[in-house]
Parts: C-alpha cells; sequence; structure tokens
C-alpha cells in the first residue's frame, strides 16, 4: 500500500483517506464535504487542464480543487 497525494492519483484510481493535513475554514469545509480519514474515494476523472478533479465519495460525485486536493492524503493499492 502507497499514501499519495490526492493530487497525485490517476483517473479510476480508489483509495481510503488518510490525514486532512489543513486547519482553520478550508479544514472544515473538507470534512464538512465528507472527506475524513476512512473515507473510501475513487477519482472518477479531471477536467481539461487537470483542474478541478472528479471524485466517488460515499454514493455522489464531489469536485475539488487541486489546491485543495493538495491537503488529502490517500492509501492506494
Amino acid at each position: 500500500m502507497t499514501i499519495l497525494n490526492m493530487r497525485e492519483m490517476k483517473e479510476n484510481q480508489s483509495g481510503k483517506i488518510t490525514a486532512v493535513n489543513v486547519r482553520g475554514e478550508l479544514g472544515r469545509r473538507i470534512r464538512d464535504m465528507g472527506l475524513v480519514p476512512g473515507t473510501e474515494v475513487k477519482v472518477l476523472g479531471r477536467a481539461p487542464l487537470f483542474d478541478p478533479v472528479a471524485l466517488r465519495v460515499m454514493g455522489f460525485t464531489l469536485t475539488l480543487r487541486n489546491n485543495e486536493a493538495d491537503y488529502i492524503d490517500v492509501e492506494v493499492e
């Protein structure tokens, strides 16, 4: 198992969030979206310029900017 920054994940790659490395309002906003340690995520795709990234989380699709994805560590196989 490997720990990657969410920005480094490829399309159709799945993993489990291990850490959210930001505090304050941005950290709270990320956690409020359901992106907390232990949550399974899958990268569905990226926009043509690679920002934002579309994720599948808990049965719904979520888009996240790369500058937000930089703070999230994911364990992938």
